[in-house]
């Protein structure tokens, strides 16, 4: 560690570091809105379906992020857990659209919320209910009541409508996650 980064570190200037997890069933648009959520220069011109995971990193006004995009199939999902431990936030994406899976996606959310090493942790939930600008998406009111969010006691939790394509919602969840994370850590 250099001089500049002890100073920094010492004068509370280093932005933290923190880790967040995203997850949601395939094809939801986790990816997408990780490469929204970098800077246009290191944005991917091309998405792909993520096999197994990817880690992204980027800054935010006061946070630096690391990001594990973890695939949605079926067969990736008990990777989920492995990182559970060391997450300080969790992005959960909901293909709004996808009524039919809607009942798996609660079913993958009550898994996470429920594992040991997240019960515990009262770490933020954003959700993101993606793909609302397609013709029979739900709302994000709907699909909070059909992911039963309101359940969730000991964790904050917010959900956002999102078009990950255009960037529209994305933003707005993002500073309500940064606000949390800095929050839970003082």
């Amino acid at each position: 560690m250099g001089l500049l980064d002890k100073l920094s570190g010492w004068l509370g200037l280093r932005k933290k570091e923190v880790n967040v997890l995203c997850l949601g069933l395939d094809n939801g648009g986790k990816t997408t809105i990780i490469n929204q959520l970098k800077p246009s220069n290191t944005a991917a011109q091309e998405i792909v379906p993520t096999i197994g995971f990817n880690i992204e990193k980027f800054k935010s006004s006061s946070l630096s992020f690391t990001v594990f995009d973890m695939s949605g199939q079926s067969r990736y999902r008990s990777l989920w857990e492995h990182y559970y431990k060391e997450s300080n936030a969790i992005i959960f994406v909901i293909d709004s659209s996808d009524k039919l899976r809607m009942v798996v996606a609660k079913e993958e959310l009550n898994n996470l919320l429920n594992h040991e090493d997240i019960c515990n942790k009262k770490i933020p939930v954003l959700f993101f209910a993606n793909k609302t600008d397609l013709r029979d998406a739900l709302s994000s009111v709907k699909v909070s009541q059909m992911l039963c969010l309101e359940n969730i006691k000991d964790k904050p939790w917010h959900i956002c409508a999102s078009n990950a394509i255009k960037g529209e919602g994305l933003q707005e969840g993002l500073d309500w996650l940064q606000d949390h994370i800095k929050t839970m850590n003082r």
